[in-house]
C-alpha cells in the first residue's frame, strides 16, 4: 500500500481558488441580515422587529430603548409618526398587520427612560448655533447634542416647556412636560426671550462654526437662497435649515442635517459620502407557509393598555429567512446563516491562511447542495466549503489527518482492489459496469448479480471496472489526486473502447460525467428499459425513499427510482424532504470522517422523516441508515433477490472487495487471484472489533504491526493485565495493539493510534 505523505511545509503560496469578488457576490446572496419588510419601510431606520420581540416579552424598558436610538424626543415623533412600516408587515399579506404604531406609543408610554452614560462622551470643539423654534430646531438640536456638538439654541419662548409647546402644541399638557424635562437633562445651551431681530442673529452666528435656524429665521437671513431641501443649506450663507411641515418630516430632515453639520466641520461637500438615508428596499425572503393570519386587537381611544399592547407585539412574527438552517444539520448546529459562515471561512482560507478554528467547520459541510435549492436564492454553502478546502490544501495549510482514512480507502479501492474487464468474448465493449466501491464494500454479491444480468440482457458487451470515481479526493480537495483517478479511468475505459457507463452509484455518476467526458447512465435507466430481473421483489410494507445527494436535480433519476419500485410493488412515500430537498445521511463530503458526531445528526435528521422502512440507491446512505438501526435497502438488493453485508465494519468493506474481485475473476474469467495467507491465526475480542471500527484502525494495520513483533521481538509485558503491546509506524500514523499469545496465534484486546513519530536514542 502506497501512503499519502503528511504535509511537511511551511511555505504559503498565493492560491486563491475564490477571489474576493466571487466571495462577496456570494455572500449578497444570503439574505439572512436583510432588514425585516417593517425595518427597511421605516426612514428613521428604527428596528422595529427587535422593539415588538421585547415588548412581546412585556420588557418595556428595552424596547424603548431601541427606539429612542432613533430620535431624541420619542415622544413627539410616536404621536405624529405616519407609520409606512405597517403596510409593509408581513401579516397583512394573510390578514391584518401588526399595529406597530400604537404599539410604539404604548411603549414610549410604559417603557422607564433610560440613564445615558457619560463614559467616552467627548465633546467636540465645533461649536454649533440654532436659531428658531418648532419641530425641526428641536429635533436637530437633540441630535446634535447626541454627536456632542456644543450647541446654544436661541429662542423667542421663555422657558423649556414653552420650547417644546412651540414645537409640538398637538401633544396632551403631561407629554409636553415629559419631553421639556427630557430636554432640560440634554447637553445644551439655550438663550431664551431672545428678539431674533437680523442684528441679533449675526452677532452670535460670529460666534459659532456652524449655523442652524429654523425655515422662518433662514428666510429672513438669505432670501434671495432656496434651500435644497435634500440636504438643508442654503450654500452661500452656510445655513443649514429643513421643513416644518409635519412630524415626521421634521424629524428626518434633521437627521439628515445633523450628517450636514458632520460633513461641513470636516470640510467635505455635504452632497457626497451620505450613505442610505431614508427607506430602503429589502430582498428578506419570509416563509407564511403554516402561519396563520389573526385579526389585530382594538385599541380605544386612549390607546393600548400596557397588556393589550404586549398581546398585539405577539402577533408578530419575526420575519427572517432560515429555509436553509431549518432542513441542514450543518448550518444548525453552527448557529450561523451561510453568509456569516462563508465570510469566516474565507477569512480563515484567504487572510489567515493558516490551521485555525474554521478548519473543522469547512470540513463539516456534507457538499451536498440541499442549501443551494432550499435558498430563495441559490446560495451554494458546498461551493464555499470545498474551495476553502482545496484553497487550504494548496497552501500547505490542510491537515491530512481528518481525510487520510478515507483518501487511503480510495487508493486502496484504486489499486489493490481494482478491477478493469471486457466482457468475456469481447475485446471492446458498448457498455461498463461502475458499480462504485461502497457498492463492493457493502453488498458484493448484489454487485456480482448485477454484472451477471447486464452480461445476459444487454447487447454490445459489458465491461466491469472496480473502483473508486474519485469524489473522495475531490471532497477532501486534493485536487491532485483527483487529477490522477480521472487520468488512471480515461485510460482503462480506452481500453475497453471508450463504452457508455453504466453506473450503480448517482454520486459516481455525477462525478464520472464531469470528469471523463463518458456517456454515464444509472443501471436503474438500464432495467426500466430492458425489464425488471426475475428476483425483483418488493416490500409488503409502505416504504420510504432517501433520494441521495448525488441525484439532486436529476429529476429523471428520482422519477425513475419511483417507477422501478412501483413497479415492483411497493408502496413509496415521499417524505417532507425528499427528492431536491433531500438531507444528506452524512457520508457526503467527507463528513462522517472530518466530525463523526455532525454526521450521526445529519443521519439522524434523515431518519426523523418516517417510520417506514428506507428505500435508497446509494450504498453509503443504506449503510449509514442501517448503522442506526432502521431498516434499509438499496434499491438493487430488492432488484436482484439479495440483501447486502448488515453494517460491515471498515476491515471488512476492504475486505469484501477484494473478494468480490476474486470472485468475479474466478467465476466469469476463470483466472485466480492469488491472496496472501499466513501460517498463524489473528482473533479478536469484541471489544477491540468495536474499538478499531471507531478508531478507523484496520485489520491489516493490527496484523502489519504484529508482523513487525513477529521480526524484531519487540513488546512490554503488562504485568497487571498479563498482555503485550507493541507499537508500529505505518505511513504518518504509530499504531499501538495490546495482545496476548495464542497457540494458533494472537489475540488482540486493544487497538489505538497516534499521529506521532517515536526516536530510538542512538546505542539503544
Amino acid at each position: 500500500m502506497t501512503y499519502i505523505q503528511e504535509r511537511g511545509s511551511t511555505h504559503v503560496y498565493h492560491v486563491n481558488r475564490m477571489s474576493k469578488e466571487e466571495m462577496d457576490h456570494m455572500i449578497s446572496l444570503c439574505v439572512h441580515e436583510q432588514p425585516a419588510y417593517c425595518v427597511a419601510a421605516c426612514p428613521f431606520k428604527v428596528d422595529t422587529k427587535e422593539m415588538l420581540f421585547y415588548a412581546a416579552k412585556g420588557n418595556f424598558k428595552k424596547a424603548l430603548a431601541i427606539y429612542e436610538k432613533i430620535t431624541p424626543f420619542p415622544m413627539i415623533l410616536c404621536d405624529g409618526c405616519t407609520a409606512p412600516c405597517e403596510a409593509e408587515c408581513k401579516l397583512c399579506e394573510l390578514g391584518d398587520g401588526v399595529s406597530i404604531r400604537e404599539i410604539e406609543r404604548a411603549i414610549v408610554r410604559y417603557g422607564e427612560p433610560g440613564r445615558r452614560s457619560s463614559v467616552f462622551r467627548m465633546r467636540k470643539k465645533k461649536k454649533a448655533a440654532i436659531f428658531g423654534s418648532g419641530l425641526f430646531p428641536l429635533f436637530l438640536a437633540g441630535e446634535l447634542e447626541r454627536k456632542m456638538y456644543p450647541a446654544t439654541i436661541y429662542c423667542q419662548e421663555e422657558d423649556y416647556e414653552g420650547y417644546i409647546a412651540a414645537a409640538a402644541a398637538h401633544l396632551s399638557e403631561a407629554d409636553r412636560k415629559n419631553e421639556a424635562k427630557r430636554l432640560k437633562s440634554m447637553d445644551l445651551s439655550f438663550e431664551f426671550g431672545c428678539s431674533l431681530d437680523s442684528v441679533f442673529i449675526r452677532e452670535k452666528m460670529e460666534q459659532a462654526d456652524v449655523i442652524c435656524a429654523s425655515e422662518e429665521i433662514a428666510q429672513k437671513l438669505a432670501p434671495e437662497e432656496t434651500a435644497d431641501t435634500e440636504i438643508m443649506l442654503r450654500e452661500q450663507a452656510g445655513i443649514v435649515s429643513g421643513p416644518t411641515q409635519s412630524v415626521m418630516d421634521a424629524a428626518f430632515a434633521a437627521k439628515r442635517a445633523a450628517l450636514t453639520v458632520d460633513l461641513l466641520v470636516q470640510n467635505l461637500s455635504p452632497h457626497s459620502n451620505r450613505g442610505s438615508e431614508g427607506a430602503v428596499p429589502t430582498k428578506l425572503y419570509t416563509n407564511t407557509e403554516g402561519i396563520r393570519g389573526s385579526e389585530r386587537i382594538p385599541c380605544g381611544a386612549d390607546g393600548y393598555s400596557k397588556e393589550e399592547a404586549v398581546e398585539e407585539a405577539k402577533r408578530c412574527i419575526q420575519c427572517h429567512c432560515d429555509e436553509c438552517m431549518k432542513s441542514c444539520v450543518y448550518l444548525s448546529e453552527y448557529k450561523k446563516h451561510p453568509g456569516l459562515l462563508a465570510r469566516e471561512i474565507y477569512n480563515n482560507t484567504q487572510i489567515i491562511m493558516g490551521d485555525h478554528q474554521m478548519n473543522k467547520p469547512m470540513n463539516s459541510c456534507s457538499l451536498c447542495g440541499q442549501c443551494t435549492v432550499t435558498c430563495p436564492n441559490g446560495f451554494d454553502m458546498s461551493q464555499v466549503c470545498k474551495s476553502a478546502r482545496e484553497n487550504m490544501v494548496s497552501t500547505d495549510k490542510m491537515p491530512l489527518a481528518p481525510h487520510e482514512f478515507a483518501l487511503m480507502d480510495m487508493l486502496f479501492s484504486n489499486s489493490d482492489a481494482f478491477l478493469c474487464k471486457p466482457q468475456p468474448g469481447y475485446e471492446t465493449c458498448r457498455y461498463v459496469f461502475f458499480p462504485g466501491c461502497q457498492a463492493g464494500a457493502i453488498a458484493p454479491d448484489v454487485v456480482m448479480d448485477a454484472y451477471e444480468d447486464l452480461c445476459a440482457r444487454v447487447e454490445g458487451g459489458v465491461g466491469l471496472i472496480l473502483g473508486c470515481c474519485g469524489a473522495i479526493s475531490e471532497w477532501a480537495g486534493r485536487y491532485e489526486m483527483t487529477e490522477k483517478v480521472n487520468e488512471q479511468l480515461k485510460q482503462e475505459l480506452a481500453k475497453l473502447g471508450d463504452p457508455v457507463i453504466i453506473a450503480g452509484c448517482p454520486s459516481c455518476m455525477k462525478q464520472l460525467k464531469e470528469n471523463t467526458g463518458a456517456e454515464v447512465r444509472g443501471i436503474w435507466e438500464i432495467l426500466k428499459e430492458i425489464g425488471l430481473p426475475g428476483k425483483a421483489r418488493g416490500l409488503e410494507m409502505p416504504v420510504a425513499i432517501h433520494d441521495a445527494c448525488g441525484a439532486r436535480g436529476d429529476a429523471r433519476t428520482q422519477d425513475t427510482i419511483r417507477e422501478l419500485l412501483t413497479a415492483m410493488g411497493c408502496t413509496v412515500e415521499d417524505t417532507e424532504y425528499s427528492r431536491d430537498l433531500s438531507p444528506c445521511c452524512g457520508y457526503g463530503g467527507l463528513t462522517a470522517y472530518a466530525n463523526k458526531e455532525m454526521a450521526a445528526k445529519m443521519t439522524e435528521k434523515c431518519l426523523e422523516r418516517s417510520d417506514a422502512p428506507y428505500i435508497t440507491y446509494c450504498m453509503a446512505c443504506r449503510d449509514r441508515f442501517a448503522r442506526e438501526g432502521r431498516e434499509s435497502r438499496h434499491i438493487l438488493e430488492l432488484l436482484y433477490g439479495d440483501n447486502a453485508c448488515n453494517m460491515p465494519d471498515i476491515s471488512e468493506k476492504r475486505y469484501n472487495r477484494l473478494v468480490l474481485k476474486e470472485k468475479l475473476l474466478k467465476n466469469i474469467w476463470n483466472e485466480e487471484l492469488m491472496m496472501e495467507k499466513k501460517d498463524y491465526t489473528v482473533a479478536y475480542t469484541e471489544d477491540a472489533i468495536r474499538m478499531m471500527d471507531e478508531r478507523m484502525i484496520l485489520k491489516s494495520d493490527v496484523e502489519h504491526v504484529l508482523a513487525d513483533y513477529r521480526e524484531s521481538q519487540e513488546a512490554v509485558f503488562d504485568e497487571e493485565t498479563k498482555e503485550l503491546v507493541t507499537r508500529s509506524r505505518l505511513g504518518n500514523v504509530t499504531f499501538w495493539v495490546r495482545f496476548v499469545e495464542t497457540e494458533e496465534g494472537y489475540l488482540v484486546h486493544r487497538a489505538y493510534s497516534h499521529r506521532m513519530n517515536i526516536m530510538k536514542r542512538v546505542g539503544q
